[in-house]
């Protein structure tokens, strides 16, 4: 199974985040990382060609997901697992309060 995200920095497509059964990839788009206003999405995640791996999700969006009382309100909004990470950062980071949004990749045409 695997499941894939887009990731924008600034209304700009800016990656691919892909969960899969061995962990995470993090890879940055082509005509993004050409383009002379690319800025990385995070200090952890720096600007380059080559993927980024992790068995676990990147703490940098882990940690775009709200927590608290706004977690519990998406999560029983939606009717999401509190477990599933991959989950909750879909569904409760369209639009978040910084430049960084992730988008399922199923919701876009031609990806």
């Amino acid at each position: 199974m695997s499941r894939k995200a887009l990731v924008y920095y600034q209304d700009q497509l800016a990656g691919y985040l892909t969960e899969t059964d061995e962990g995470y990839t993090f890879i940055y788009d082509g005509t993004y990382l050409q383009s002379k206003n690319a800025m990385p999405v995070s200090f952890t995640l720096p600007l380059q060609n080559q993927s980024f791996e992790s068995k676990t999700l990147f703490p940098f969006f882990d940690g775009l997901i709200p927590e608290g009382w706004l977690l519990n309100v998406g999560k029983n909004y939606w009717k999401l697992k509190g477990n599933d990470r991959f989950e909750l950062l879909l569904t409760l980071c369209r639009d978040t309060i910084g430049a960084v949004s992730i988008l399922p990749a199923e919701e876009v045409a031609d990806v």
